[in-house]
């Protein structure tokens, strides 16, 4: 169930995804006419990594003698990048708990067999809810641009071309991270959390849960809500015509754990647009997803100040963004009074 539950209410897959990169927030004009020629694809190829590789150092919050170890994460990473993990696993195999990354769930008290059943409706609510095809319902000048983009990383399917911008805005998206060598699958929390279990170290979920009473009603009235998503439309395909190269190059980054590279390469990442298309629409005002961010934000720091009054040792996993953001996670911890220490 690719798409399960993104159409149901807020597309959890942007709202989580806001958690991975901080966004400028400011709208992108597409700068092209009816008639304008759309951008050349600037894509340099740099080779992605592959092989065994250390990822980065760690960072240290400390206090009266406890320590929180945070992983900043990335996406994308090198697809064939295989994880050296060994530092980060003697960490966890001393931690008290692991403390995940902040998370948003929508919960509905439904079985295996009804979910199953609302598959058909999940997949329909990607189309345009008047059935208008991509090209009538995006300015112009952001077709021509998308149009190019599509051939070279989708090819002919045109099923996408009936689907809303911001789910075709992602398919691209996806498409391109692919053929750039680069993956988005989480391949390290999987891998701390096998960790954990290795060692027997317990989990401490940050989730946000939104519980939604009548889920068919909901995917009903997602199919027949417009959303406002022309700007996170413009944005991907503005991430993808400029920023493919950086991608690399943060990837690459990464897994080598060069650490000033990588923070010398900042990301202007698309989902904050993504996600105001969602939470400003009354379906997700009325379920109440309108404010994740600050909710989400408290209850990891709840959650770390309790990791670090309590055990002398944790690890936690967070978005490069929050770790590293003048406002991020680190900072707020920096603020209240915690010693926050760089690799």
């Amino acid at each position: 169930m690719r798409y399960a539950w993104l159409a149901g209410a807020a597309l959890w897959l942007f709202v989580s995804s806001a958690l991975v990169a901080q966004d400028t927030g400011q709208p992108v004009d597409d700068g092209l006419g009816p008639g304008s020629a759309a951008p050349a694809i600037v894509d340099h190829e740099t080779v992605v990594v592959s092989g065994a590789l250390p990822g980065p150092g760690l960072w240290k919050v400390r206090k009266d003698g406890h320590t929180l170890y945070v992983l900043a994460t990335l996406s994308p990473l090198p697809r064939r990048m295989e994880w050296e993990s060994a530092g980060v696993e003697s960490v966890v195999a001393r931690a008290q708990r692991v403390l995940l990354p902040p998370s948003f769930t929508l919960d509905a008290d439904v079985g295996v067999f009804r979910s199953l059943m609302l598959v058909p409706s999940l997949l329909k609510a990607r189309r345009n809810p008047d059935g208008r095809r991509l090209q009538e319902v995006v300015p112009a000048g952001l077709y021509a641009r998308w149009a190019p983009l599509k051939q070279r990383y989708i090819g002919r399917d045109g099923g996408v071309e009936r689907w809303r911008p911001i789910f075709a805005a992602q398919e691209l998206y996806e498409a391109a991270m692919r053929r750039s060598g680069l993956t988005l699958d989480h391949v390290v929390d999987k891998e701390v959390r096998r960790m954990a279990k290795r060692h027997d170290v317990p989990l401490r979920g940050v989730n946000f849960k939104l519980h939604v009473e009548d889920p068919k009603s909901a995917i009903r009235e997602f199919q027949d809500t417009a959303l406002a998503d022309t700007d996170c439309f413009a944005r991907t395909l503005a991430r993808i015509e400029t920023d493919l190269e950086a991608m690399r190059r943060r990837a690459n980054a990464w897994a080598t754990g060069d650490t000033a590279s990588l923070l010398a390469l900042p990301v202007d990442s698309q989902y904050g647009a993504c996600i105001e298309a969602v939470t400003g629409s009354a379906l997700a005002r009325r379920l109440g997803v309108t404010d994740l961010g600050p909710r989400l934000e408290t209850m990891w720091l709840d959650a770390a100040e309790e990791a670090l009054a309590r055990d002398a040792v944790s690890l936690a996993m967070l978005p490069l963004a929050m770790v590293t953001s003048p406002k991020g996670y680190l900072a707020r911890l920096k603020e209240r009074g915690y010693e926050v220490e760089a690799p």
